[in-house]
């Protein structure tokens, strides 16, 4: 996407957020860390006209470039500076030191990853991170490792883009580390949406941190506290743990107790402030839609 030009016209401003100047600038060898490349070097392998190029720019009077890639102090590529010229002369070693120059300063302007990895740190004892983007994949947060719970087509994500699909700005919930009655506990996750001063292709970010007191409810009782926070009856409790109701009234009766509740909308409110519901995650997290494709 372009974020800000000069002196170019609607179509060249298309032609700059496409996927043909991208192809363009791979071929020129922009995407490198190095002083700014121009098209008319020689060793440019760009020299003849790429047919973006001819389409696009040649007819504008634009016959050479120089274009600097922006690199973060991490190293990751987050975009480019590019000057358009009508002069098919190489550009003076000045120009291309003072674009280099610039370049990290700009870089650093740009870069989604230190205004996310600021609100990740908001969330108290926070170990791990992945930002979820709207075409289903993800990108690591550099600051915080990666989680096999984050990993890509894991039912954690598939559950964090949905929250994100609903509108929900900030939700959390908890996630099993083992198996059967959860012998190694439950890890907290953290769904945070985006803020607006990022590319709109991130939707925001996933977050794993230590569980929260979960008051002395056992992993069935946490099971059935899930169930009413979705709204669930007894009957339907009862069917989806193959239980009897009199079995699920006796769990309910012992959350709230534990939970130092009346009702079961008191008991779904205090959980979901301190972040002990844990999601019926039902077949396969592979027949889930990704993030973009609940977006469409």
């Amino acid at each position: 996407m372009t974020l800000a030009s000069l002196d170019l016209d609607e179509d060249i401003d298309g032609f700059f957020s496409g996927p043909a100047m991208t192809h363009d600038l791979a071929v020129a060898g922009s995407d490198g860390d190095h002083l700014a490349v121009s098209r008319s070097d020689p060793s440019s392998p760009s020299s003849d006209h790429p047919p973006a190029w001819s389409a696009w720019l040649a007819p504008a009077g634009m016959h050479g470039s120089l274009s600097v890639a922006l690199v973060s102090r991490g190293g990751r590529l987050v975009g480019f500076l590019i000057l358009l010229s009508k002069s098919k002369l190489p550009s003076s070693r000045a120009t291309r030191h003072r674009l280099a120059a610039l370049a990290p300063a700009l870089a650093l302007a740009i870069d989604p990853m230190p205004s996310l990895l600021a609100i990740a740190r908001v969330v108290r004892g926070v170990t791990a991170a992945t930002v979820l983007r709207a075409d289903g994949l993800t990108e690591a947060l550099p600051g915080l490792d990666g989680d096999l719970l984050l990993a890509a087509g894991s039912p954690v994500k598939v559950i964090a883009c949905r929250r994100l699909s609903d509108g929900l700005p900030y939700s959390s919930f908890l996630w099993p580390l083992s198996g059967v009655l959860t012998p190694d506990g439950y890890a907290r996750i953290t769904v945070v949406a985006a803020p607006e001063d990022v590319p709109p292709a991130l939707i925001g970010m996933a977050l794993v941190s230590p569980a929260p007191d979960l008051h002395g409810l056992t992993p069935r009782e946490l099971e059935v506290l899930g169930l009413v926070i979705d709204g669930c009856s007894n009957q339907e409790i009862a069917g989806t743990l193959v239980v009897a109701p009199r079995t699920v009234a006796a769990h309910i009766e012992h959350l709230f107790i534990k939970l130092d509740v009346s009702t079961r909308t008191a008991a779904a409110v205090r959980a979901e402030r301190e972040g002990l519901y844990v999601p019926a995650v039902a077949g396969s997290a592979d027949d889930e839609p990704s993030c973009g494709e609940r977006e469409n």
